[in-house]
């Protein structure tokens, strides 16, 4: 007595699932420029370790009572393994109905949900097509409409504050499925071959009468560089399916485990010359603050996260003596480093996830302060740089602030939690106060500079008179600041410290009272 015969059949019917929507389909997507869901997981995943399930769920085709065909269904998903660490992987089968959620079979999708939530494993959503989201065609088969429900919505917030949650826009994604998108802690999307939005062009075109390409509607260009909806465009799928591999290099498993550390290669006591004198001593001028951050972090370890959106704050990751890091720098180079609205939307989003999982942050700082004007105020800059001052104050991961240049106002008040430890190094090029001494010139001395009979002799007497108490040393002798360093020194001094973070990391394992939002 044997099962070979029924064993044979379920290899067969593997064999025919992974014929997907047939070879016409899948040419039609290779011509597109994409790849096969199954393509991008054999991509994605450690060679050899992709485990499927359900891979015999299908709309089957019998000739008596034999199966002759299956149409499978349009969602692949399982375990696999990204670096040696495991992952639960999903994607939509574009070559099958679109991906349309309704052409699913038995919650595919909300199973691998699921499995990450129990075993506490990150999950990658490989999005195509409406993802999740409905066709009226299914209305023509059940012969009845219904009324919309986010089947186990539930389980997909539980999952931002447990396990890394990263979403690949792969095509065109709309409804439900660009929801999926956003609704976690990275996403990235191709260039030209993949679009986000609420409902497609002809949608619409049929409800506020606007006629638009897909690219127009929710490309890269929207959605990575304006909106925000997505933090990372990549050109080519395989540079995507990369991006997702490093992010997730930094991540810890769950919030139940210690963020991993690589084996270091670099000096730990690297001093480089460069920082001496790479913020220039005119105020006006800028600095590249990428490179501060790669000249102080371990080499070729810097991760930019979310680019484009909200230039003025850089965010991403890096590695100190191989401990992963989150990294926060004000860029001079975009509305001279001040916080806008999308760059504090930004802030809430990156802080809420270095809290998550755990990951001590190094924040370079040179904030002028929020970002003014008449447009600053309708964008609601005060309200959203509220938010991420409750974010900076609210976390509780170790944090250090390096004072590269200026800290002004109440945003400038942000770089840390002061009214804490508030750990901070300055460096000599340190700038502070509630406003420049430029600009409050003009505003406490309005009067006396009106009434002067030479404005431009008075204003310079009274710029050399405050320039000569603005001196960081100054602060330093009130103790109002803790160290001031030579710039060579911060990368030996953030390396003692991250040893010593990593020792509070484990004391604060688990899920944290806030629930990370998107």
């Amino acid at each position: 007595m044997s099962w070979e015969k029924e064993v044979e059949e379920i290899r067969r019917r593997v064999e025919l699932a992974k014929g997907m929507g047939g070879d016409e389909n899948i040419k039609r997507q290779h011509d597109g420029g994409k790849l096969t869901v199954r393509e991008r997981i054999e991509r994605l995943l450690d060679p050899g370790t992709f485990h499927e399930y359900g891979a015999l769920a299908g709309v089957p085709k019998y000739e008596g009572e034999t199966l002759a065909s299956i149409v499978p269904a349009n969602f692949v998903g399982g375990t696999g393994r990204i670096n040696g660490r495991r992952v639960v992987v999903g994607g939509d089968d574009f070559t099958v109905r679109g991906g349309a959620a309704d052409a699913n079979i038995g919650n595919k999708r909300s199973y691998a949900e699921l499995i990450a939530h129990e075993l506490h494993i990150p999950i990658i959503r490989l999005v195509d097509g409406t993802g999740g989201g409905g066709s009226v065609k299914t209305f023509e088969t059940v012969k009845r409409t219904y009324v919309p429900a986010n089947p186990d919505f539930d389980v997909l917030v539980k999952l931002m504050g447990e396990v890394p949650v990263v979403a690949g826009c792969m095509g065109s994604v709309a409804g439900i499925g660009a929801a999926r998108v956003a609704a976690s802690h990275f996403s990235v999307m191709v260039r030209g071959t993949s679009q986000l939005f609420v409902a497609g062009p002809p949608v619409v075109k049929w409800g506020v009468g606007e006629d638009l390409t897909k690219e127009e509607l929710g490309g890269a260009e929207i959605h990575a560089h304006m909106s925000g909806s997505v933090d990372n465009e990549a050109e080519t799928e395989d540079d995507a399916l990369a991006q997702i591999r490093r992010f997730l290099s930094y991540l810890p498993q769950s919030v139940w485990n210690v963020p991993p550390r690589t084996t270091p290669d670099d000096d730990p006591g690297r001093r480089e010359e460069e920082l001496i004198s790479i913020v220039p001593r005119n105020r006006r001028h800028g600095y590249d603050a990428r490179r501060i951050v790669e000249l102080v972090m371990d080499r070729d370890s810097f991760f930019e996260m979310t680019p484009f959106f909200g230039p003025s704050l850089v965010t991403g990751f890096a590695r100190l003596d191989g401990f992963p890091v989150g990294v926060m720098a004000n860029d001079p180079f975009s509305i001279g480093g001040s916080l806008d609205g999308p760059a504090s939307d930004k802030m809430v989003k990156f802080i809420d996830l270095c809290d998550t999982f755990h990951l001590p942050v190094v924040n370079f700082v040179d904030q002028p302060g929020f970002l003014i004007g008449r447009e600053a105020e309708m964008a609601g800059t005060i309200r959203r740089g509220v938010r991420a001052l409750y974010a900076m104050f609210q976390t509780t991961t170790p944090l250090v602030a390096i004072m590269v240049r200026k800290a002004f106002g109440v945003a400038g008040a942000g770089h840390g939690i002061t009214t804490g430890l508030n750990l901070r190094y300055a460096w000599p090029s340190a700038d502070w106060g509630s406003l420049p001494i430029e600009g409050g010139i003009e505003a406490a001395y309005k009067r006396d500079l009106a009434a002067s009979s030479d404005p431009e002799k008075l204003r310079k007497e009274l710029e050399d008179k405050f320039n000569a108490v603005r001196s960081p040393l100054r602060t330093a002798e009130a103790f109002g600041i803790e160290e001031i360093i030579d710039p060579r020194d911060t990368r030996p001094l953030l390396v003692d410290w991250v040893h010593q973070a990593y020792e509070i990391v484990p004391t604060q394992l688990g899920i944290r009272t806030r629930t990370m939002r998107p």
